[in-house]
């Protein structure tokens, strides 16, 4: 029972090295491919000295989290399997953008209803997928909440909101990572807790499952840990679309594979922040003709108001560690 602790250590430390030993060979490579960043003419005027710095580095932290995982989260291949394509599917939505954004030197790579259709195809793909597979749907909240056929769209709508919400998230340099590795470790740890204080007459393939969800978790976590010696201020490489999409859909599969999706809008709460700060933003400038913030998402806002890069990432980590501690006390007692 306590081999989940061993085992997702060890997938923490070998994505951390996968990530790290990456490193040295992908940003030479994205720079001599002239891979660089195109930034928008809308951003923040401090954001222009970031033109030309490699992205598509989130390359580094999917290969990171698929060989971590497959090495050490042998307890469940289904589970590991879902999670894995999830998170590499829409990382190669994230991919196709951004190869179409550094070969056509734009800031502008998929068109919008193309990236959104192509996150509803598999979106659909995925929800069914869960809402059929044992220890999963259609069942939320500790085994406490059966909602039947609906299950599928509040699935779909985690996919979307996660890998969407992670993306608007990765705005600073290394904000994205540092919130992503967060929320993966206090996941681990909420399965971790699951496991070591399960009864004798618990469901033995539940346990392996969430072991393996848990491997997963900390491999994310790895991953993006090793994946900030290169992207945290002042950044040498940008995970781009390719990173964040793969990461938003690393958040929802361990989301909905751990039956903790009604926790996500705490434990993610500033992935929720920055999704809802574009929503307000929006809406306002569309109905009343006035902006809310200076820009949005919201860690734009206060970088506008002068607080500094590693500042506002420092706070956005400190904020998600608090609040995925209060979540993991909820379970606990709701346990």
């Amino acid at each position: 029972m306590y081999a989940i602790l061993y085992r997702s250590l060890f997938a923490l430390l070998t994505a951390f090295g996968l990530a790290a030993l990456l490193g040295p060979a992908t940003i030479p490579m994205l720079h001599a491919l002239h891979f660089g960043q195109n930034v928008r003419k809308e951003g923040p005027k401090s954001h222009k000295m970031k033109q030309g710095t490699p992205t598509m580095g989130g390359i580094m932290i999917l290969a990171a989290i698929v060989v971590s995982t497959l090495l050490w989260g042998r307890d469940s291949y289904s589970f590991v399997m879902i999670a894995l394509l999830m998170s590499g599917l829409y990382g190669l939505i994230g991919f196709a953008d951004d190869f179409i954004k550094v070969t056509r030197k734009q800031s502008l790579g998929l068109r919008p209803w193309q990236k959104i259709a192509a996150q509803f195809v598999l979106g659909i793909g995925f929800a069914i997928w869960l809402y059929r597979t044992e220890n999963v749907g259609p069942t939320l909240w500790l085994n406490r909440l059966d909602i039947g056929i609906f299950y599928v769209p509040f699935a779909l709508f985690v996919i979307i909101a996660c890998v969407n919400s992670v993306n608007l998230t990765d705005g600073l340099d290394g904000l994205a990572a540092s919130v992503s590795a967060v929320y993966a470790v206090f996941l681990s740890a909420l399965l971790c807790m699951a496991v070591v204080t399960a009864t004798a007459s618990a469901d033995a393939k539940l346990l392996h499952d969430q072991s393996a969800l848990s491997v997963f978790a900390m491999a994310t976590a790895g991953a993006s840990i090793g994946f900030l010696l290169y992207n945290a201020y002042p950044a040498r490489v940008f995970m781009g679309d390719t990173g964040a999409f793969t990461l938003g859909g690393a958040v929802a599969a361990m989301a909905l594979l751990s039956r903790t999706a009604l926790l996500l809008p705490l434990m993610g709460i500033c992935f929720v922040a920055s999704a809802v700060s574009v929503i307000l933003q929006v809406g306002s400038v569309k109905l009343r003709g006035k902006r809310i913030f200076r820009m949005a998402p919201l860690h734009h806002h206060f970088e506008l108001g002068g607080v500094p890069e590693p500042k506002i990432v420092s706070a956005y980590s400190i904020v998600t560690a608090m609040s995925s501690a209060g979540a993991l006390l909820l379970y606990w007692f709701m346990k």
